[in-house]
Formats: C-alpha cells, sequence, structure tokens
C-alpha cells in the first residue's frame, strides 16, 4: 500500500510479517520483520533493475540510523498508513 502522506513509503503485510520500503530519488530502502521477505523484495528488485545493494543503512538524509539486535524496548507509535492495504509495485520504465 502506498502511503497518501508519502507516495514514496510502501508496506505489506504477509501474514504476521511485514515489509516497508521507502524510495527517496534513486535510492530504495527498506526492513522487514522476517529476513526472507527482505531477501524476495532484493531478489525481485534485482531481476528488474539494475542495482546494487549497499548493506545495512547507517545514514539516511543526514539522520544517523542505529540497528538494535531486538526490539524488547521499542515503542510503537501510530502511523498515517493503514496497514490493511497491500504494497503494490509497478514497473518503471
Amino acid at each position: 500500500m502506498r502511503d497518501k502522506v508519502d507516495t514514496t513509503l510502501f508496506r505489506r503485510e504477509v501474514r504476521k510479517d511485514f515489509i516497508i520500503v521507502q524510495i527517496y530519488v534513486d535510492d530504495v530502502i527498506f526492513g522487514a520483520t522476517n529476513e526472507s521477505l527482505c531477501n524476495d523484495f532484493s531478489n525481485l528488485m534485482k531481476s528488474e533493475f539494475e542495482m546494487s545493494m549497499m548493506g545495512k543503512i547507517k545514514f539516511f538524509l543526514q539522520l544517523q540510523i542505529k540497528q538494535g539486535r531486538k526490539m524488547e524496548d521499542a515503542k510503537p507509535m501510530k502511523t498515517l498508513m493503514h496497514a490493511s492495504n497491500p504494497l503494490r509495485m509497478r514497473r518503471v520504465r
């Protein structure tokens, strides 16, 4: 599903897991609650577009990103995106 406020942000739920994809100019940033969703998305993108994987994100738009191993202390927040809509991707030529 494409977010109504930020049209470059996408979310897709697969059973109890989800993947979030953010597109900014020529960068694609994504993460998921299940590593196989990330691998599937990465393989799909590589099969359709010429791209390289840069690894885990460290900085984005001058913000430093630190990833922890556990999310037990994470505080969930409401988002403007409705979680029930699926992520739809289309090929851009």
